[in-house]
């Protein structure tokens, strides 16, 4: 995560759009019974990062209104919601079992496996006006690709208990939702310009430029499958929610009609 602005920093080396980066080592082995256990054990996780959320959105505000005058975010706001976003994605490599290593009650850990990598740049002050519009269609397919990867995460619990280790197609396919929410999350809080992007994976690059088991990420077919899947299951949930609810109203009207419309008899 960049330690100051710079005003050059939105580009990569070759001049194109400089996206946030997610660092996770290739798939490895996993001992069984922290898999069995995952969930139960970052139950305190999950409450830091619950509390760490509601710190994040009130701090994202004021970010919203520096950005406007500044054109950027103040340093201040820039490395907290960069440090609750580093920590958020730790845990939730880890409990999508893209990881063994328990997260640490951090904001910095070099050494843990899981990095991610931010840079403090320019904001076109537009753009950070009309965030929370603009976010929508990405917000639709976090929601959806997040939810289809939770519909059937219970078949990757028994794969993870069973191998010791995710497959490479799900653990691609994993990391590719995870990258996405952490790529939405840093353009959702002002921490890049750049829209979130590359759902189904990166370009190959040359052996010399790979840096870590997702930089870059490259999905297989079977591992876009799996994407593709996530987005139907995703989207499936939704209309059989949606559906459930409908039919939930209608009920509720019905049963109110009747004893509302008086009945009389006729007399002789």
């Amino acid at each position: 995560m960049a330690a100051g602005w710079d005003p050059r920093a939105g580009t990569g080396p070759e001049g194109a759009e400089w996206l946030p980066v997610l660092d996770i080592p290739a798939a490895a082995r996993q001992r069984r019974w922290t898999v069995l256990l995952r969930w139960l054990l970052l139950l305190p996780q999950f409450v830091v990062v619950w509390l760490l959320s509601i710190a994040a959105f009130f701090v994202t505000v004021a970010g919203w209104f520096a950005a406007l005058f500044l054109g950027r975010l103040p340093d201040g706001i820039f490395s907290f919601l960069g440090s609750v976003l580093v920590y958020r994605t730790r845990v939730n490599a880890s409990a999508m079992l893209l990881v063994d290593r328990y997260p640490p009650f951090s904001f910095s850990a070099p050494d843990h496996p899981v990095q991610i990598e931010l840079r403090a740049t320019p904001l076109n002050r537009l753009a950070v006006l009309f965030r929370l519009f603009l976010m929508i269609p990405a917000a639709i397919v976090n929601n959806l690709a997040q939810a289809g990867w939770f519909a059937v995460s219970w078949v990757f619990w028994l794969i993870g208990i069973a191998l010791g280790r995710l497959p490479e197609p799900v653990f691609a396919a994993t990391a590719a939702v995870t990258r996405y929410g952490m790529r939405f999350t840093a353009y959702v809080t002002m921490l890049t310009p750049a829209y979130p992007k590359r759902l189904f994976g990166d370009e190959p690059v040359a052996q010399d430029a790979v840096r870590s088991g997702t930089r870059p990420l490259l999905l297989t077919t079977g591992a876009k499958v799996l994407v593709v899947l996530f987005l139907l299951l995703g989207l499936a949930g939704h209309v059989v929610s949606g559906t459930m609810d409908y039919d939930d109203s209608d009920d509720e009207y019905g049963s109110v009609g009747p004893t509302a419309v008086p009945t009389y008899g006729t007399g002789d």
